[in-house]
């Protein structure tokens, strides 16, 4: 080769990363996006379980003295892509998000931006928790500061590649990242409209029951009809016409499944996959559960 064709082929290659860290660069949100808004504890609690955030913020087994019901993090999370190791959510200033402000916890929630400014793997389901009011989001980050704080330093994340990926994150955003907000529909019920938010906002039950396209985001023309476990071993099922399927009688039986799982005798819901899921929304009010039923129920074959 040339001196000339290598200086040549120097410069496309350092045109191309120029292109590249120029396209995937983070677009987070700024101090002017943060609403004026009074926390609501109470409301960022019932969020906070809605959201189910404990079951991927589960304390590391390391962890031997903290409850298990306390989001200190560090419980290995699998994935096809490598093996994360969610944060410590306790209000902790050196290793939780004691330190944080309200613009860093939205930039999390909701843009996918760590408060160093890098990409955070989508395995944080942002891709959901975007659609959220930015007032709940804020009322979750005011119910986590009440929790007590827990020294649980965070583990890098085991992904080949890693700032490449985080990186490439960046590109992937810019083709499969909706970042409108949710919308009530005028024609529905406001129950109906609430259980639409819990599930399309806080509860990202798409992430894993809506399968995915070649850009690996949301296939919404197949909204909830099932498709590949996220982590990479057998699939997760449909919730489109629960009820025409006989997989429950009405609304008000799907509610009562969620609320009381294989309790009162509804299988498959309190053990597997289901089970931290059903857990989590038993701990919601009623008048939500029932919400969220007559959401599910009205996903029509």
């Amino acid at each position: 080769m040339s001196p000339k064709t290598g200086l040549a082929l120097a410069l496309v290659a350092a045109l191309g990363l120029g292109v590249f860290w120029w396209l995937s660069a983070p677009q987070p949100l700024t101090a002017t996006d943060i609403p004026q808004h009074q926390p609501d504890v109470a409301n960022g609690e019932r969020l906070y379980h809605a959201a189910g955030c404990i079951s991927c913020h589960q304390p590391s087994p390391d962890l031997a003295n903290v409850e298990k019901t306390v989001p200190a993090g560090g419980a290995p999370f699998h994935t096809p892509a490598g093996t994360l190791y969610p944060i410590n959510l306790t209000p902790d200033p050196d290793t939780g998000i004691g330190k944080w402000s309200d613009l860093d916890f939205l930039n999390a929630v909701q843009r996918g931006i760590s408060p160093e400014g890098r990409h955070l793997i989508p395995a944080l389901p942002y891709t959901s928790y975007v659609h959220m009011k930015p007032g709940d989001v804020l009322d979750i980050l005011a119910y986590l500061k009440t929790l007590p704080p827990v020294v649980s330093p965070e583990r890098p994340a085991e992904i080949m590649l890693q700032p490449l990926v985080r990186r490439g994150v960046g590109l992937w955003k810019q083709v499969a990242f909706d970042t409108s907000p949710w919308k009530p529909d005028p024609s529905q019920s406001e129950s109906w409209n609430r259980g639409s938010y819990l599930v399309n906002g806080p509860g990202h039950c798409a992430e894993c029951h809506t399968p995915r396209n070649a850009f690996m985001g949301l296939d919404t023309s197949q909204a909830f009809a099932g498709g590949p476990h996220p982590e990479g071993k057998g699939r997760v099922p449909s919730l489109v016409g629960l009820i025409e399927r006989g997989r429950y009688k009405d609304a008000a039986d799907l509610a009562s499944a969620l609320q009381y799982g294989e309790v009162m005798g509804y299988d498959k819901l309190s053990s597997g996959g289901m089970g931290q899921v059903q857990t989590n929304i038993s701990k919601l009010p009623e008048d939500d559960i029932k919400a969220i039923g007559a959401y599910l129920a009205s996903l029509k074959p």
